[in-house]
């Protein structure tokens, strides 16, 4: 049996005493007592794939250890026509006592619910999942199984599709297996993930383009992320369609008819001005790095000495993205060596406050817990900042050894999924989508870049560019993206931030922005 992270996993009990070996043990989720629910998968449960039909096993639902105990047992004799994975206990804390039902679609948030954390845990897992069928091993008239095998063949967990579900009881786990086999066909859940991991990069970034990148009503990062990769994609599709459309949409921020730093920016604001920096790359008008150098000015008080660090970091180790990359764009853009020293002194006063021993973020001091966007931040920021840096300079240096210090300590904590996780080093939290892209990205480009070896990464960004594209459906709608988040005081307020799921802007944006760095990477090595 192997882990599936070395980050901390409270309690496994389930499937530690399932004693499988070469099965992936992992997380579905994390109850209020802090008990991880966990599961096991076969080495090719995770490939969709595979020829083998993908049947999940659900126990514990009634509250009853013999439904607990009958999927251990199928799990000790492997079938062979059939890659079994499972959930042995979803209700750990039951301890076989009485539970009080679920309901399935779970209703409101995930995952912030405490009545029903389970029952959204388990429905977006499954979704995620896909497998062929599903078998849910409880007693005769269970309600919680009753009303979850009902919505699986009604409702598309996550949007992906319906699954074939049955209800049997301890007694009849066999004959469900073997009528599973004998009538083995995809599931539509495990047909549409097998479309959306077949999509190209290209593909996947216009179609998200069709959603995001067209608007710009005031600045900041989360919009002009999502513009910078629409010009990216048409950069890669041979068109400049894009390239004036966001010189249309930022136009009113060059001729002074809005204002892009008002007095009431904040780290956004001033990480929002990339998207001019990118407008001044491509088009060379001094107009766009004057905005690009507006913002990069905060690092600086009214003589033109630098501050102790850029403005608006409230501690938070997002500040590496919102300070870091704008300074290095702006040395970049004017020369002015001033910017790439600001750059690697507001790094520095940022490590101090969040960069944990370990090499991961802290979100900020008030808590050691290592928020998943919270180190996608400065993956990005590290990543975006080098790229704009002189090789030959000692700035570029000094970022280049905390670059690959930080993708070394976030590999460490990679779901077997390709997915990084709500909570970096917490493997039952849940596996979040924008620090995905974001440490994707970072990834990506020091391949392109050659900060990173190939040989050493590609299976890392092959399994997060799986992870990715299987949380992208039609229209935008994603899967698990955390909502808006400031200092949190606990771990447990980090798991309980709201995992959005449909279209979100910010998930988008940063999806965007990945899904057209592989799609380049992938056009540079054919040239090669």
């Amino acid at each position: 049996m192997t882990l599936a992270s070395a980050g901390s996993v409270r309690s496994l009990q389930a499937a530690e005493s399932a004693g499988i070996d070469g099965m992936i043990l992992s997380a579905v989720g994390v109850t209020r007592a802090d008990t991880t629910i966990a599961c096991l998968i076969p080495a090719d449960g995770l490939n969709f794939d595979s020829d083998r039909h993908r049947v999940l096993l659900v126990g514990g639902m009634d509250g009853k250890m013999e439904s607990v105990e009958a999927v251990k047992a199928i799990l000790k004799a492997p079938n062979a026509d059939l890659a079994v994975s499972a959930v042995p206990n979803v209700m750990p804390d039951s301890a076989g006592g009485e539970v009080p039902p679920m309901v399935f679609p779970p209703a409101g948030n995930a995952y912030n619910q405490p009545d029903n954390d389970a029952a959204h845990y388990l429905w977006r897992w499954i979704g995620m999942h896909a497998p062929d069928a599903v078998i849910l091993v409880a007693a005769k008239g269970d309600a919680s199984a009753a009303s979850l095998a009902k919505a699986l063949g009604e409702t598309a967990p996550c949007g992906v599709g319906t699954i074939p579900c049955s209800v049997v009881t301890p007694s009849g786990v066999q004959q469900a297996l073997a009528s599973a086999a004998a009538s083995a066909q995809p599931s539509p859940a495990r047909r549409e993930m097998r479309r959306r991991i077949a999509r190209s990069a290209t593909g996947v970034a216009a179609e998200l383009a069709e959603v995001h990148g067209h608007k710009l009503d005031a600045v900041a990062y989360i919009p002009a992320l999502a513009i910078v990769g629409r010009m990216r994609l048409g950069e890669l599709t041979g068109g400049d369609a894009a390239l004036r459309d966001a010189e249309k949409i930022c136009a009113p921020y060059k001729t002074g008819g809005k204002e892009s730093m008002p007095s009431n920016g904040n780290g956004g604001t001033i990480s929002g001005h990339l998207v001019f920096a990118e407008l001044a790359r491509r088009s060379g008008d001094p107009d766009w790095t004057a905005l690009v150098k507006k913002a990069a000015d905060y690092g600086f008080d009214a003589q033109g000495q630098p501050k102790e660090s850029m403005p608006f970091h409230s501690e938070m180790s997002d500040s590496v993205f919102m300070g870091c990359a704008i300074l290095a764009d702006a040395g970049a853009l004017t020369g002015d060596k001033r910017y790439f020293e600001q750059c690697l002194r507001h790094l520095r006063f940022m490590e101090k406050r969040c960069l944990r021993a370990d090499g991961i973020y802290r979100h900020s001091p008030l808590d050691e817990s290592a928020w998943g966007r919270g180190n996608g931040f400065p993956a990005l920021g590290l990543s975006l900042s080098l790229s704009s840096l002189p090789p030959e300079s000692t700035e570029h240096a000094a970022f280049l050894r905390s670059y690959r210090a930080h993708m070394a300590a976030l590999r460490m904590h990679q779901d077997p999924t390709g997915a990084w996780h709500q909570v970096i080093d917490h493997p039952e939290s849940y596996r979040e989508f924008t620090s995905t892209c974001m440490i994707t990205f970072a990834i990506v480009r020091g391949l392109r870049r050659g900060w990173l070896e190939t040989a050493e990464w590609q299976p890392v960004v092959d399994k997060a560019w799986t992870a990715i594209k299987s949380r992208i459906g039609n229209g935008g709608h994603l899967v698990d993206v955390c909502t808006g988040t400031g200092k949190m005081n606990s771990l447990r307020d980090y798991l309980d931030r709201t995992a959005i799921l449909g279209r979100d802007d910010r998930g988008g944006a940063m999806a965007l922005m990945v899904s057209t760095e592989i799609a380049f990477w992938e056009k540079e090595k054919t040239v090669r």
